[in-house]
């Protein structure tokens, strides 16, 4: 593990929630800012989605990690001057509230950039700032059937269905963290602070920058080719005699060596397949022809003769496959660290190296409100005013309920 740090000594203000953003403040917090994750005393709605592991959700075990949590009522006058003397010593802050809630807290960039001129603010939202959907609420759901991203997504001859590991929340964090290093290098020439806007729209959109020229080029809609590519053929999953497997024939050299792998050569002069245009212009056909071939060997058997004509080729892994394989294993993307509660608990690395090694490991995510009353004392409050903070519901640490 390296022990680059980029930015170290940069303290994040993170007031945002569910997944874009802790994943954007968790990738800083890896290359070596301070987090601090605000929440209210019932955390963060991710603790509370199955499944669970050690009573905290495992969405927000995913995207929280190498943070301190404070826990406080923003709706308070009391929480608000405790954020608003958070934002004074703060580099950056990332925010995830609904349309018009910051600036109900106080807490919205012309607030905070008063009180600090050199704050870096990131605003995540559903719709963006601008346009008659800016007060709109975003989940990552909506914005791929907004977007047309699910009716891409699918088999032709069933309904569209949902990209499951939600694409649009995380290409937003990541949208979001590229922002943000680059208003980081804007600072250090001006010393002023700026704005950062990362939206779901803006990210769904950008993912779907291809298939727009295409539309566009073609004055028709894409049409659902379930596991393949509308541009490339046979680029699918295909069945073998025995397992599933993925065959990448992604340009015309690659046709001819897989047909000869095959045994098929006259296949590769064919004139309705002789290129890629040819064969995506005769889909149906070229990949009945695959399919009936694919079945004549076992997927291991293929996995072995393709490999070794370079073809791109692999398996249809499942998670325990994947995370059981000798270069998963190898790759130091899957981490373990110590849970709350003493247990060993795997992590996935920040995917990046640097200088030939993965980021240090990072701590455990922390429990709610876990380091509310150190970070009291580091603002100067006195310990009575402390007490009487938990005691009115204004602040809360772990074990301590919430209040309505």
């Amino acid at each position: 593990m390296t022990t680059f740090a980029p930015l170290k000594g940069i303290r994040v203000l993170d007031l945002s929630k569910v997944l874009a953003g802790p994943l954007c403040t968790q990738y800083l917090a890896d290359m070596g800012a301070e987090v601090l994750k605000v929440e209210p005393c019932n955390g963060d709605d991710t603790r509370r989605w199955p499944p669970f592991d050690g009573g905290e959700g495992t969405v927000f075990l995913s995207a929280n990690g190498n943070k301190r949590s404070i826990a406080l009522d923003l709706k308070s006058d009391t929480g608000r001057e405790i954020c608003h003397a958070l934002a004074r010593q703060a580099d950056i802050v990332v925010e995830s509230f609904g349309p018009g809630v910051s600036a109900r807290l106080g807490l919205d960039y012309d607030t905070l950039r008063a009180l600090n001129p050199r704050l870096i603010y990131c605003g995540i939202s559903g719709f963006g700032t601008v346009g008659p959907l800016r007060q709109g609420k975003g989940y990552d759901v909506v914005l791929q059937a907004f977007s047309g991203m699910i009716s891409i997504t699918g088999d032709p001859d069933r309904p569209p269905v949902r990209s499951p590991f939600s694409p649009v929340d995380q290409g937003t964090g990541l949208h979001a963290l590229i922002g943000i290093l680059g208003a980081l290098i804007e600072r250090g020439r001006t010393g002023q602070g700026l704005r950062v806007d990362a939206s779901l729209f803006d990210t769904a959109l950008g993912f779907l920058a291809y298939f727009l020229q295409g539309f566009w080029q073609r004055g028709t809609e894409p049409e659902r080719v379930g596991s393949g590519h509308e541009s490339l053929c046979p680029y699918q999953v295909f069945e073998t005699a025995d397992r599933p497997m993925i065959l990448g024939v992604a340009n015309d050299p690659l046709w001819v060596q897989f047909c000869k792998v095959a045994g098929e050569d006259a296949l590769a002069t064919r004139p309705e397949y002789l290129t890629n245009a040819d064969r995506v212009a005769h889909r149906a056909a070229c990949v009945a022809d695959v399919a009936s071939i694919m079945t004549r060997r076992t997927r291991d058997d293929w996995l072995s003769a393709l490999g070794a004509a370079g073809v791109p080729c692999s398996p249809v892994h499942s998670f325990g496959e994947m995370t059981a394989h000798p270069h998963t294993q190898a790759s130091g993307m899957i981490f373990h660290y110590q849970g709350a509660d003493g247990r060993a608990l795997n992590a996935v690395s920040q995917p990046l190296r640097f200088n030939g090694e993965r980021p240090a490991a990072r701590p455990r995510p922390p429990s709610l409100g876990e380091h509310t009353d150190a970070v009291l004392r580091e603002l100067g409050y006195a310990e009575d005013a402390i007490a009487a903070m938990h005691r009115d519901g204004i602040v809360c640490s772990p074990g301590e309920p919430a209040r309505d």
